[in-house]
């Protein structure tokens, strides 16, 4: 079945991703791992679809930092687009990258990386992209949000791909510099050159993907499976359990310091066992009594109801109404979001943990994230 058919036997409407063709052949009984999905490594790419060309590097933020060290290690000619006014120029021409303006750097350039914040993306491709843009060049994105959602509609005879880590920027460059690398997705909007998919690919393998396995999926899967993690279990759901879990035990008289390393500090510890061989990992290393706590006491907490509001988190991403009020946000200059950020930045949780992890100096000798520097 093509990604863009919908077969007559089939009733209900065909969203174009990777996730839903397998659910329904998960239901007609039909599914199978190998007819859909296929990991890629260094040994599928070929690099030569990289060389003599200029790669472009708009931004210098997470993404940005770890794509444009990733690929100069890498031997690929890259170049970094910044304003001249932005604090990241310094630490890019330290880090031994040639930084110009962003016009000087797209003039010219055959793959444009673009790895500014979503939400200045439009306005970006809108000014200085479009019009400037080498005939027949690459435009390509490490998130689908932009192009998803129609907010960047490139021009028709541009490649337009994917490349996206699984990984937040600062851990994509550790990971790398360390001789390992992140998985990664790449997906193609558009293939007028007839080799965007190998580009791709290529660009994936020299920021270090390539080395644990690149995924190929569309832009709609990317984003809105992307977004949800990041609302419903990464970002928004695992933070508002901690912070929940520290108000409980601190408003029944257990002290902060207590409730921050249950809730908190020994997350960590959890999550590296789940990442290193799953939830069963995890399992085995901690106590029969912690096991036996899991089984009981998480289905209490994480109710079918939450399922429910999971589900209606989805629906928001989907129908576009998260990308709706995101966009809004931005257009009244980020208001209610500064506002949240500065109540979630003023937690009990967060002012204990600061001063606790005063007190292990080795948390900031080995930390991913050095704001001198990127």
């Amino acid at each position: 079945v093509g990604v863009n058919q919908q077969p007559a036997w089939l009733d209900k409407p065909v969203r174009q991703s990777y996730l839903s063709y397998r659910t329904l052949y998960t239901e007609y009984g039909i599914w199978s791992e190998e007819s859909l999905m296929q990991v890629l490594y260094d040994k599928d790419a070929d690099q030569n679809f990289l060389v003599g060309r200029r790669i472009a590097v708009i931004g210098y933020g997470s993404q940005g930092h770890a794509h444009a060290q990733n690929l100069k290690d890498s031997g690929v000619d890259v170049v970094v687009g910044l304003r001249e006014s932005s604090g990241s120029c310094e630490p890019a021409r330290q880090a031994g990258l040639r930084v110009t303006s962003v016009e000087e750097a797209i003039s010219g350039a055959d793959v444009v990386m673009v790895l500014v914040p979503d939400e200045d993306a439009a306005e970006l491709y809108r000014t200085q992209l479009h019009g400037a843009l080498k005939q027949g060049a690459v435009l390509a994105f490490a998130h689908g949000f932009n192009v998803h959602y129609g907010l960047i509609k490139p021009r028709d005879d541009l490649d337009v791909v994917l490349v996206a880590p699984k990984a937040p920027g600062h851990t994509v460059r550790s990971t790398f510099i360390g001789g390992g690398g992140v998985p990664g997705l790449i997906a193609v909007a558009s293939d007028q050159s007839g080799s965007a998919s190998q580009i791709a690919l290529a660009y994936a393998c020299a920021i270090g993907c390539g080395r644990s396995g690149v995924i190929q999926t569309t832009f709609a899967e990317e984003t809105e499976t992307d977004l949800f993690g990041e609302q419903a279990v990464l970002c928004g759901g695992t933070v508002a359990l901690i912070n929940a879990g520290f108000e409980v035990l601190t408003e029944a008289g257990y002290s902060p310091e207590m409730a921050y390393f249950e809730c908190l500090h020994e997350m960590k510890l959890i999550v590296d066992l789940i990442y290193e061989g799953g939830i069963a990992n995890m399992n085995y290393s901690i106590s029969n009594t912690a096991e036996y706590g899991e089984y009981v006491s998480g289905p209490r907490v994480i109710t079918p109801d939450v399922k429910e509001r999971m589900k209606d988190i989805l629906n928001d991403i989907q129908e576009g109404r998260f990308t709706r009020d995101w966009m809004l946000e931005n257009k009244v200059g980020q208001t209610n979001f500064k506002a949240m950020r500065a109540k979630a930045d003023e937690h009990a949780c967060e002012e204990v943990g600061h001063k606790l992890r005063a007190m292990m100096p080795w948390i900031k000798e080995k930390a991913l994230v050095d704001k001198s520097k990127n």
